[in-house]
């Protein structure tokens, strides 16, 4: 599994995809982080990372299918998904290995943003479990948006078609409590508590506020699992398709 981890890693550093996606999520983090100081009034400046990390993630679904798109379905347009499902590799290893490739480059697309609150701690004050459980539930709530990305190209052998179903797909869990709070389900009191408890705004609001709650984490890791596990059925369902 490790030998494929490695392939899957090569193939976003050996060519500039890895580093344009990464490029233009810097880019978008600094234009929010400088924005944020051209608004300074007086001396000090109340700042907060989980509001720009939350702000870059409107920005960030964009990039993620990018980055997923090619996953699954760039093997079915080549035809090397038959050498890949057939390799010593069982399915459930083939999509764990694209996965933890895939989130490789996530958790160092992070890390280079970094350097923002480093230069915070050096020139004033930073609210230390604010900034760890922030970048902890937007490390987590892109995982989510990964694995759903995975999915959805397991489901097609258009790269670009499975971009824009996992576009669609991450816009409706952004926008889940905007559905919740609608005119529509403010009459279905029940049907909005539902709605609710997919939420990935509301979990990543107690992380942004210092908290870890672990029914929030719970929630997210329990999100990975079950979409992992939906494109795992869809690569098996495909395998056995093909005798």
């Amino acid at each position: 599994m490790f030998s494929l981890y490695k392939k899957e890693l090569r193939s976003y550093f050996y060519s500039p995809f890895a580093y344009v996606i990464a490029a233009l999520f810097m880019l978008v983090f600094s234009i929010d982080f400088i924005g944020g100081l051209s608004n300074l009034e007086g001396t000090e400046y109340p700042f907060s990372f989980p509001n720009i990390l939350y702000t870059n993630f409107f920005y960030f679904i964009f990039l993620i299918p990018a980055l997923t798109m090619r996953t699954f379905a760039d093997e079915r347009k080549s035809g090397t998904e038959v050498l890949l499902i057939t390799s010593p590799l069982n399915v459930f290893q083939i999509v764990l290995a694209k996965f933890l490739a895939v989130a490789t480059v996530f958790l160092m697309m992070m890390i280079l943003t970094l350097f923002f609150p480093l230069l915070t701690v050096i020139t004033g004050e930073v609210m230390w479990s604010s900034l760890i459980c922030g970048y902890l539930g937007f490390f987590l709530w892109g995982l989510v948006c990964i694995a759903i990305g995975m999915m959805m190209s397991s489901f097609t052998e258009s790269p670009i078609i499975a971009a824009i179903l996992s576009e669609g797909a991450m816009i409706i869990l952004l926008f889940v409590d905007n559905f919740k709070n609608s005119g529509l389900f403010k009459s279905l009191p029940t049907a909005a508590k539902m709605i609710g408890a997919f939420s990935m705004e509301e979990r990543f609001a107690s992380f942004s506020q210092g908290l870890f709650g672990l029914s929030d984490f719970i929630f997210f890791v329990t999100s990975i699992v079950m979409f992992i596990g939906f494109t795992i059925i869809s690569i098996e369902k495909r395998r056995w398709s093909r005798g």
